[in-house]
């Protein structure tokens, strides 16, 4: 497969290519692939799932175009010979990024003008780790168009995938509840914002350059409530020190964050009790359930 990767980088971008297995994610194969210009980090997948990379690539330049947080620059996105490849920048990453450094660039990113004319989506589909993530537009924008989009493409998506892949019934009813109880979670005046985010920003998606500046990658972009970012950063630990205090200078917050925040959560969890099952259906049933109590 080296010289497969290495005969297409040639096709493509020209000279020659030394290509190494990283093994660095669990939904493609990945590359350390060094030419004359210097590495790039490469992904593949066989040509009949080229949207995926074509999708990461679309939501890369999205966020580049904000101007306010750093990504991996698009090389190239291809298919070559029955193999799709995308071809990144190779960025050396330094750990955790300084928190008042990423506070303030996703605050930026929240702030920035979205496409879409303030309703929620995103111009195509892409995937949520290699779940299939539905992105059509909602019909209106403001809150009835937010709890469309979040109830319907994030919530209800989840429990369909979830029912097909053969979940208890409990959880399927214990999330429709939950849809049936949206409008409370915003019964104090909070109006969502359109705003374009990563989508998938957990601890394992950002990262830092040697002088500091945050970098953010693997993203599963779309218009939406920035609250839904916040609650993933969240989901699995704190962001690092600092963020917070940043982050509400830059784009604010509203006072109702936490008490959505675990709404917000349940969609990742859905995510995951799809991808890995275990316990993740458990700890989903028992949120979801929490969740239409509670309302």
């Amino acid at each position: 497969m080296e010289r497969r990767v290495a005969a297409a980088l040639a096709a493509r971008l020209g000279g020659a290519w030394r290509v190494r297995a990283l093994g660095a994610s669990g939904f493609t194969a990945t590359w350390r692939s060094d030419g004359a210009g210097g590495p790039l980090f490469v992904k593949t997948l066989p040509a009949a799932e080229a949207d995926t990379l074509d999708a990461e690539a679309d939501g890369l330049q999205a966020l580049a175009a904000t101007a306010t947080v750093r990504v991996p620059a698009v090389a190239g996105c291809w298919i070559d010979d029955g193999l799709a490849l995308l071809a990144l920048e190779w960025l050396e990453l330094r750990g955790s990024p300084d928190g008042a450094r990423l506070g303030a660039a996703l605050g930026a990113l929240h702030a920035a003008p979205a496409e879409g004319g303030g309703r929620f989506g995103w111009r195509r589909d892409n995937r949520l780790g290699s779940t299939a993530q539905r992105n059509a537009w909602s019909s209106a924008g403001g809150l009835d168009g937010w709890i469309e989009f979040f109830g319907q493409r994030r919530l209800m998506a989840m429990h369909q995938a979830l029912a097909a892949a053969g979940a208890p019934a409990a959880l399927g009813h214990a999330v429709e509840a939950v849809v049936a109880a949206l409008p409370r979670f915003f019964d104090d005046g909070h109006l969502p914002r359109a705003s374009l985010i990563h989508g998938d920003l957990w601890s394992g998606n950002h990262g830092a350059l040697a002088d500091g500046t945050p970098v953010v990658y693997d993203p599963a972009v779309s218009v939406s409530d920035a609250e839904a970012e916040l609650a993933m950063l969240e989901l699995f630990g704190s962001p690092p020190p600092g963020f917070w205090p940043a982050y509400r200078a830059t784009a604010g917050l509203a006072p109702g964050y936490e008490r959505r925040r675990p709404l917000y959560q349940l969609h990742h969890l859905l995510n995951h009790a799809l991808l890995f099952g275990g316990g993740y259906v458990a700890q989903s049933l028992r949120l979801a359930e929490r969740l239409s109590r509670t309302a």
